[in-house]
């Protein structure tokens, strides 16, 4: 298979559907794209029928190109990040992984228009984020819920009101931002450099005010983040996790009990944000996203060097904090569902305390006058032939 080739398959692909996400090659599987959170087959000329092990293979390499580290990462440890660009067209983050002797990939199709914060339709709150001049600010959530997005936005603020020195460390590189007020140097693992941490060793030399670490993925990383954030850098990152007490505890589960203590009041004295997100299926098609909003005060610094305890929860936290604009995913879901956003199974399906949220979608429909349960209402009907004896019988109650 050449480049002409692959590019063609790509381009058909990516035509197959209005709204394509991911693009899929597995063996014994057609050509399959994600379009809303759904695999569907594409349909292509000449047919390719059930991808071999062989087809797989010969894409693998053309998308990886003469890249030897990247070569070397998938033979040393089974798997490898690697981009590629359709020209003018799209570009992708490719992921190449050994299963059961063959390769498969997967294509995440990156959006080469670099989003606003004001086109993202957040909350205004968010707004305060490209301000900070110090600290550690993290946005989390699953794969594919936006991390990279949001993180570009607040750059691309950033990038249009400071004249400061900024360095991306990515794997690989998703959006290029080019240079306004601020000066951009982007960096992508395996072509830059070899490691995060290693990366941001090297950034901390490099006179940047604002560095970006695509993921926190070890200890090594964490403690250089924290080591920057303390010394007058704004650093901002990703993690993997659900929502902010998640995120405190995955960072300090990154170290042993001894070191806990120590991690944590640094954690307390250079974070500023966790912005958590959750895409939800939109009513009409697409999809919307929640957000969990956590900023710094003193319940919060006080509640991560001391751990979460009773009254003290970062839940409880965010809830009475609500005046500020901060916010938790219950909130925001009532918020969506609210103005029709979402419906109220996605609503009670992406929630964090499914009670509470019961209890404000009832309250809502009430201020709308609608029912806040399907069953009608009873009416108590009278025996008839009722005898003294049977007076302590219960009354027959109709459903209607």
């Amino acid at each position: 298979m050449r480049l002409p080739e692959l590019d063609n398959i790509l381009t058909a692909m990516l035509d197959s559907q209005s709204e394509v996400s991911d693009l899929l090659f597995t063996v014994d599987k057609p050509l399959q794209v994600e379009s809303f959170g759904e695999l569907k087959s594409v349909a292509f000329e000449p047919p390719i029928g059930k991808l071999t092990p062989f087809q797989t293979e010969m894409i693998a390499l053309n998308l990886i190109g003469e890249n030897q580290w990247h070569i070397e990462d998938l033979l040393r440890h089974g798997s490898c990040d690697a981009a590629y660009t359709l020209v003018d067209r799209a570009r992708f983050r490719i992921n190449i992984f050994a299963q059961r002797g063959s390769y498969s990939i997967v294509c995440r199709q990156l959006n080469t228009r670099i989003p606003t914060l004001e086109s993202l339709g957040f909350p205004e709150v968010i707004q305060q984020l490209p301000r900070e001049k110090t600290g550690l600010m993290l946005v989390t959530g699953a794969t594919g819920s936006g991390k990279s997005t949001t993180l570009a936005a607040v750059l691309n603020e950033i990038n249009r009101t400071r004249p400061v020195h900024v360095i991306t460390l990515e794997d690989p590189v998703e959006f290029v931002h080019p240079h306004y007020q601020a000066t951009f140097n982007q960096r992508e693992l395996g072509t830059d450099f070899d490691s995060f941490a290693n990366g941001l060793r090297a950034a901390l030399r490099q006179a940047p005010k604002v560095i970006l670490v695509g993921e926190m993925r070890d200890r090594d990383t964490v403690k250089i983040a924290l080591s920057a954030a303390e010394t007058g850098h704004l650093v901002l990152s990703t993690l993997h996790t659900i929502d902010a007490g998640q995120t405190i505890n995955r960072i300090l589960g990154m170290f042993q009990t001894e070191e806990q203590e120590q991690i944590r009041a640094r954690l307390a004295d250079t974070l500023r944000w966790v912005v958590s997100q959750r895409l939800v299926p939109r009513v009409g098609g697409g999809r919307f996203p929640l957000l969990e909003i956590m900023g710094s005060n003193l319940r919060t610094q006080e509640t991560v060097r001391l751990g979460e305890s009773e009254g003290k929860s970062f839940y409880e936290i965010i809830e009475a904090s609500q005046a500020f604009g901060w916010r938790n995913f219950d909130n925001s879901a009532l918020e969506a569902f609210e103005q029709g956003h979402i419906s109220e199974e996605s609503a009670l399906l992406y929630c964090t305390k499914r009670g509470s949220v019961t209890r404000g979608i009832d309250n809502i429909k009430k201020g709308r006058g609608e029912s806040t349960t399907p069953i009608g209402y009873l009416r108590m009907q009278p025996v008839q032939g009722r005898k003294s004896s049977e007076a302590s019988e219960p009354i027959k109650l109709t459903l209607k």
